[in-house]
């Protein structure tokens, strides 16, 4: 084995941690971060200079000019729907919603029947006129009653307008002010009679299916969220609300969430904390309690499945989500299959305990002696969050950077539905689906030929805004934005590495703790900034290449999914499982490599190849100590993320919380439960980071502490007693 992975580290009188006369390494790939960074400034740049997020969210009306942004449409910013009851259509997304869409410079505020008012009251014509919302080709100054009921049957003029809010630039309106005369028809959502009034089921449904899509941004990405609820809100009433009632339970709960978000971080500190005095009891406990809540959970599941073999219910209908779920959950075979999977992840978990129950207690050891590290330069639990901030920062960029992108070119329209519109006629100039047009010809030439007079616009058929071209280079573009975004990321997520790797192996190789410099952090920084920033640049690059590579077959797998067969499907399972495999073995390389250089000084191949050999030396300590630390780490996180959600679920349903707070209960309590566990989740990750790296350093230092020394006077161990006591190890005292 030795030979295989060279030999073991010789010991060096002048050796007491990591060096101080050092120099700077891989200069070469620092420079050429700084010039790629330089690079990706400029397209920010460019992207900034020759895009518009406002072409993203600018509205399009029925001619294809953008809200706001085209030429005579400056001080008219929002847009106006003649009908938007049509806009529920399930497909909207793909079709555009077929009714007439406006700029106007407001949004209205009150609502107006027009061809009701006008029929009952001519009179009033004067009056209402300014308030009509109509087609640019309409003079609502000179316009006369006759005209102003003619325009409306040809559907120049909207019939009616609802008080909206602007969400999105878009006039958002509610149509419970519009009832059916005949309540006995409630077969559709809407209904267009031939008087052209519009006949809603429900008015309430209907304001609050409108306020669910009040978030939509355009016929080109908006509307995709439209039809998504609009799914979800089609059949049985009680799941027509199901959207509203979960964004008023977050919203009535968010100081709640806000309260145990607090609590969480208070928690994970006096976890730590815990960890650094009663370490045995506490994972042991954290591993019992675990096993706890998955018995509960078997238990849970039992209980639904005696139930539902009890009492079955009658069928649910499918084409809901709500009722989806119930047509699941309210079978007893699916409670039985989650309580087998349950129950045997369970058994797994409990064998891995067994076997490993000696090697944990070594491990506990060496979490200890992290704890130690990290109870002794306390700094470092608060680290996390200045790489956080980076890393958001970073974030943010590569998003803007990537709107900008995407809005350069010019606007895309496609002819759509005009096969299945009959009656629509456009002269000869539009014969084809999906051929490209212009909305303004399209305005002007197609028809509804079976309209009196045909001057009506085409019921089915459109010209549909289907995106932005963008010029061939903006790919490239794309390509730089993206290994730009992943190479910064994980530069910062290396850098807080190395400097937590330089803290804690100075902890390690200080022979008495109590010598442990107050500047300890801050020199672990310093060299990093100073030396090594060229060495992670190079590690985080590796990465970042691959991670390249496995977006774009994700990109690709997502493209021929309309050419899916078993050969293709394998091809890409296996790409993909390959490049996951690379991304995490070279993660775990580069990990170790930085902690050698924090080290040792050395460039990255040399302390990737000295944390390589070093670590297949001692294979077997590698798996049975370092990964079970981590193995005890995932069960602490685990344990918390689940014993939250379990606690706010069940803490929701005790009414003395209500009668305390004078609230109102929430309709779904497992909704703030699972945001919450996932929130615990990634707040433990933030926090057990540190610790981990602790850990796997004090690793690496323990692995060179055995071969470097023997436990001589003139070669003593760096390791605490209590490690050298469960090793077996000690240090000889001078005779």
């Amino acid at each position: 084995m030795g030979k295989d992975y060279g030999e073991p580290i010789r010991y060096d009188p002048n050796f007491n941690g990591p060096i101080h006369n050092r120099s700077c390494t891989d200069i070469i790939w620092l420079i050429i971060f700084i010039l790629f960074l330089g690079a990706w400034g400029y397209i920010g740049y460019y992207s900034m200079t020759r895009g518009s997020v406002e072409k993203l969210l600018a509205p399009i009306d029925t001619r294809g000019r953008r809200c706001g942004l085209d030429s005579g449409l400056e001080n008219k910013k929002y847009l106006i729907f003649f009908n938007i009851a049509k806009c529920l259509s399930p497909g909207t997304p793909i079709t555009g919603c077929p009714t007439t869409q406006v700029c106007v410079e407001r949004c209205p505020d009150k609502t107006v029947l027009f061809k009701k008012e006008l029929e009952q009251n001519p009179s009033s014509f004067q009056q209402i006129k300014y308030d009509m919302v109509c087609t640019e080709d309409v003079n609502i100054q000179t316009m006369t009653y006759a005209q102003a009921i003619q325009y409306i049957q040809e559907e120049k003029c909207a019939n009616f307008i609802l008080q909206s809010q602007p969400v999105l630039f878009r006039c958002i309106g509610d149509l419970s002010t519009l009832q059916c005369k005949d309540t006995k028809k409630t077969t559709a959502w809407t209904e267009n009679r031939s008087n052209g009034e519009t006949c809603v089921r429900n008015p309430e449904d209907a304001q609050k299916s409108l306020l669910n899509r009040a978030t939509a941004l355009d016929s080109y990405v908006g509307w995709i969220a439209a039809s998504w609820v609009t799914f979800f809100t089609r059949n049985e009433r009680e799941t027509h609300v199901l959207s509203s009632q979960i964004v008023q339970d977050l919203v009535q709960s968010r100081w709640y969430m806000a309260g145990a978000l607090v609590a969480v971080v208070l928690l994970c500190f006096i976890y730590i904390l815990l960890l650094r005095w009663v370490i045995t009891p506490v994972v042991w406990l954290s591993i019992a309690g675990l096993f706890a809540l998955m018995g509960f959970a078997i238990y849970l599941c039992y209980k639904n499945y005696e139930y539902y073999k009890a009492n079955p219910v009658g069928l649910y209908q499918t084409t809901n989500l709500k009722g989806y779920a119930q047509s699941i959950f309210a079978k007893q075979e699916t409670w039985l299959v989650i309580l087998i999977a349950v129950a045997v992840v369970l058994l797994i978990l409990f064998l891995v305990v067994v076997f490993l129950r000696s090697r944990i207690t070594i491990a506990i050891a060496l979490i200890r002696e992290g704890s130690k590290a990290v109870t002794s330069i306390k700094s470092t639990i608060l680290f996390p969050i200045f790489p956080w901030i980076f890393q958001c920062a970073i974030i943010a960029y590569g998003i803007l950077v990537l709107m900008f992108l995407l809005s350069i070119g010019e606007s895309a329209f496609r002819v759509v539905n005009l096969r299945n519109d009959t009656s629509c006629s456009c002269g000869g100039v539009y014969t084809e689906e999906g051929a490209s047009c212009n909305p303004l010809t399209f305005a002007e030439k197609c028809h509804d030929t079976s309209s009196v007079g045909g001057l009506l616009p085409c019921q089915l058929a459109s010209c549909h805004f289907t995106g932005i071209d963008n010029p061939h280079n903006v790919i490239y573009m794309h390509l730089v934005n993206l290994l730009g975004f992943f190479w910064a990321m994980f530069f910062i997520s290396g850098v807080a590495d190395m400097m937590l790797a330089s803290t804690f192996s100075t902890w390690y190789w200080t022979f008495h703790k109590n010598d442990l410099p107050f500047f300890t952090l801050t020199s672990g920084i310093y060299r990093t900034l100073r030396y090594h920033l060229g060495t992670v640049a190079f590690g985080a690059l590796i990465i970042a290449i691959v991670r390249v590579i496995r977006v774009i077959l994700e990109y690709i797998d997502h493209k021929v999914k309309k050419f899916d067969n078993p050969f293709t499907r394998c091809i890409m399972c296996c790409c993909k499982c390959v490049f996951w495999c690379l991304e995490n073995f070279l993660k775990f390389v580069n990990k170790n490599a930085y902690i050698m250089c924090a080290v040792h000084g050395k460039n990255f191949c040399r302390s990737a190849n000295d944390a390589f050999s070093l670590l297949m030396r001692n294979i077997i300590r590698v798996v049975v100590l370092d990964k079970v630390a981590d193995f005890i780490f995932f069960l602490s996180k685990l344990l918390i993320s689940i014993g939250v959600g379990f606690a706010v679920y069940y803490l929701l349903e005790w009414n003395y919380v209500y009668e305390v707070t004078k609230g109102e209960r929430l309709h779904y309590n497992y909704v703030p439960a699972v945001i919450l566990s996932v929130a615990t989740y990634l707040i433990c990750t933030i926090f057990f980071n540190v610790y981990s790296m602790a850990v796997d350093t004090l690793f690496l230092c323990f692995l060179e502490d055995c071969e470097r020394n023997d436990g001589s006077p003139e070669k003593p161990y760096f390791m605490s007693k209590n490690l050298m006591k469960i090793l077996g190890k000690r240090n000889k005292k001078t005779t």
